[in-house]
């Protein structure tokens, strides 16, 4: 059975008491990983109760045990070495499913934040490179190495998002992609055409070469903005 639910078929009533039985067995859990939140150190509640019971309230307990996942996840990787903690981060976060915004949110295009996408489970390109992107900076990686990239995936024919880190200056970027868990220089990224990088600092032309060339001071995105105001409000400044 690969660990999955044995099926049977049970009368109506049956079927009834089954579910009722899953559902509350499921809010227990939540009330405790709820209670077990608020009783973490503040530094290390990435994920307020408030914002916990939100997403509990809008995709059901099982997110918050997503969500507290995260947390634990994070917590851990503040120690890590830098190249394991990207690799870490890219697979953990990679094995969300993809859903694209009109069948997940109902909406041609929405950025999730990362409560959003992790408690959902489920978004697509951006929505992954923004969770890499919150998740690295919660582990102490300062924002000024980290920015997400519009590139042409060649090998898809589609415009697609990843998550850059620049560890100097000159350095040639590292990617953080959905489509692979390896993290790889960004020259070897044949299949990936780039087209612009940005950050809350602002953006950036020729994103891939040594000396990228700065545009604006700000992004320039009202979808960016409208992320941090609702990251702001879930307690996450980015």
């Amino acid at each position: 059975m690969s660990g999955s639910y044995l099926e049977v078929d049970l009368p109506f009533s049956g079927q009834r008491f089954f579910a009722g039985w899953r559902i509350g067995l499921w809010a227990l859990v939540a009330l405790g990983l709820l209670f077990a939140s608020s009783a973490l150190p503040q530094q290390m509640q990435l994920v307020s109760p408030r914002v916990l019971a939100q997403m509990n309230a809008r995709f059901g307990p099982e997110a918050v045990v997503r969500l507290r996942d995260w947390q634990v996840f994070v917590g851990q990787q503040t120690s890590a070495d830098l190249p394991q903690q990207l690799q870490a981060v890219n697979r953990f976060l990679n094995r969300v499913p993809f859903v694209g915004d009109a069948a997940h949110w109902g909406a041609e295009d929405y950025w999730a934040t990362p409560a959003e996408f992790i408690a959902s489970h489920g978004g697509d390109c951006e929505d992954f490179a923004i969770a890499k992107l919150v998740t690295l900076q919660l582990t102490r990686i300062p924002g000024a190495q980290l920015r997400l990239m519009y590139v042409n995936a060649l090998e898809l024919n589609q415009a697609h998002m990843v998550l850059l880190y620049t560890p100097q200056p000159g350095a040639v970027p590292l990617v953080l992609d959905n489509l692979t868990n390896a993290v790889v220089s960004a020259d070897l990224r044949k299949d990936l055409q780039p087209v612009y990088s940005f950050n809350s600092d602002g953006l950036w032309l020729q994103p891939l070469s040594t000396n990228p060339r700065k545009v604006r001071n700000f992004s320039g995105s009202m979808l960016w903005e409208d992320l941090r105001r609702r990251l702001r409000a879930q307690g996450l400044n980015i």
